[in-house]
């Protein structure tokens, strides 16, 4: 017996098994379990904190601080379920607003100090990621017309490629509130990004999706 997920990929009685015995293991506070939770998802957080960040390293930590969160919280995993990445967004999700928050006050308390001689900056950024970055600029200054809680559902839906309800279960909120911030997400940007064509039925752009969401491809599991 088969079943169709919000992607519209069949999803077998065997598979559901394997999500449901994941989830037993995760509240268990199985370390090999989570392992295999990293390896499945690193990814897919790794994108998602990108997209709403904007920058490799921040990027790089919020996957950090995801995965140390869903350990101090695997024992709310659902014991029932299927796969366990919108959750994980959802905690991504979280831990980026805790980031910008104390991002925030550290640049508070930082421009409250007397102004520093200026230093040459030597860092160099890797040469593969420089056209992303470009593209990504593009995109950012286009996505800075959002609210929060509008570009986070549109990390997830379009981007992320979570169905209204995954993404409303990784939000903790209702799926109506997912369809209308979507809806002035998407409304907004056509404002402002003419030749970017955002679809009213599934939730994923047209074309080739590579230059917006990031450098990596990740797994709709």
């Amino acid at each position: 017996m088969t079943g169709v997920t919000g992607t519209g990929l069949r999803r077998t009685d065997s598979q559901e098994g394997v999500d449901t015995n994941l989830r037993h293991r995760i509240r268990a506070g199985d370390h090999d379990a989570f392992g295999e939770l990293f390896d499945a998802y690193a990814r897919s957080v790794y994108n998602h904190a990108f997209r709403l960040t904007g920058n490799w390293a921040q990027a790089e930590d919020i996957v950090s601080l995801t995965f140390l969160d869903a350990w101090r919280l695997r024992g709310t995993v659902d014991e029932e379920g299927g796969s366990l990445r919108p959750w994980l967004l959802g905690i991504a999700t979280n831990v980026t607003r805790n980031t910008r928050r104390a991002a925030r006050r550290h640049a508070a308390a930082v421009s409250r100090l007397p102004p520093a001689e200026a230093e040459r900056d030597f860092a160099d950024e890797v040469a593969a990621r420089l056209d992303d970055a470009a593209e990504l600029a593009l995109v950012q200054t286009a996505l800075t017309t959002l609210r929060r809680a509008e570009r986070e559902v549109l990390a997830l839906c379009v981007w992320s490629g979570l169905d209204y309800r995954a993404a409303a279960e990784a939000l903790g909120v209702p799926v109506g509130t997912v369809r209308s911030r979507l809806s002035r997400a998407r409304a907004k940007l056509a404002k402002h990004v003419k030749s970017a064509e955002l679809p009213a039925g599934d939730g994923q752009m047209k074309g080739d999706r590579g230059s917006a969401v990031g450098p990596l491809r990740e797994d709709k599991r």
